[in-house]
């Protein structure tokens, strides 16, 4: 399968960097570039692409606006967000957007290529140890009526899907949360698809910031 890339970014020698790099994969076309978030929406009714490259910092409208505004579309592409940081506040609010994840600029390009790979699988780039160090940063930042919030919201799940949801959150890919709860990977992949049914997320890494939000792993004493 090809996969089709939308790259945004306002510098245009990430751009080109960014083109040669992913477009040097077999199995990645470069469908089309843009300048700034303005031009996302067109851009994707143009090229119908599979997963959008988009810088967080750009001049008119951002790239946290541009992924809101695209995730919120039926159908809508994947994103991945480029950014320079970590972790902060600005890619938090990416990944509650619906952002698969997101890439350092900094990060080798061998990585870059699978990190559009396993988005278009349908796998956020998010690592174990990156989404620790994300739900730290929630937790130092955490509200009291988002946490009553997220915990009533979790109530709603039966409680299967509840224990899928807490594994998710503790960053454990689908064979991890199987050989944990005594499950087959094909009734994970279930569990999840029904978890982001009934709370009207978009993607595992929103299970994951919800769970957080909701304060279950704070003394949580499982790896």
């Amino acid at each position: 399968m090809t996969i089709r890339l939308l790259i945004v970014d306002d510098d245009p020698l990430v751009r080109a960097g960014l083109t040669f790099m992913l477009g040097g994969a077999e199995d990645i076309e470069i469908v089309g570039e843009g300048a700034d978030g303005r031009d996302v929406p067109e851009l994707v009714d143009r090229h119908a692409p599979d997963v959008v490259l988009m810088d967080i910092r750009m001049p008119y409208v951002d790239g946290l606006t541009a992924t809101e505004r695209l995730r919120a579309r039926p159908d809508a592409p994947d994103v991945v967000v480029l950014t320079t940081f970590h972790a902060d506040e600005q890619v938090l609010r990416a990944l509650r957007a619906g952002a698969a994840g997101f890439v350092l600029k900094d990060t080798p390009p061998a990585e870059i290529v699978a990190s559009v790979r396993r988005v278009a699988a349908g796998d956020p780039v998010l690592s174990p140890a990156v989404t620790r160090q994300l739900m730290s940063h929630v937790a130092g930042h955490q509200e009291q009526p988002r946490r009553a919030t997220a915990a009533d919201r979790l109530a709603e799940l039966a409680h299967r899907e509840r224990e899928v949801a807490l594994a998710v959150g503790r960053g454990h890919s689908n064979a991890e949360i199987a050989a944990s709860l005594y499950m087959s990977v094909p009734t994970v992949k279930t569990h999840v698809s029904r978890v982001l049914a009934k709370l009207g997320l978009n993607n595992r890494v929103q299970i994951a910031l919800l769970v957080h939000d909701a304060g279950l792993l704070e003394d949580d004493g499982t790896p």
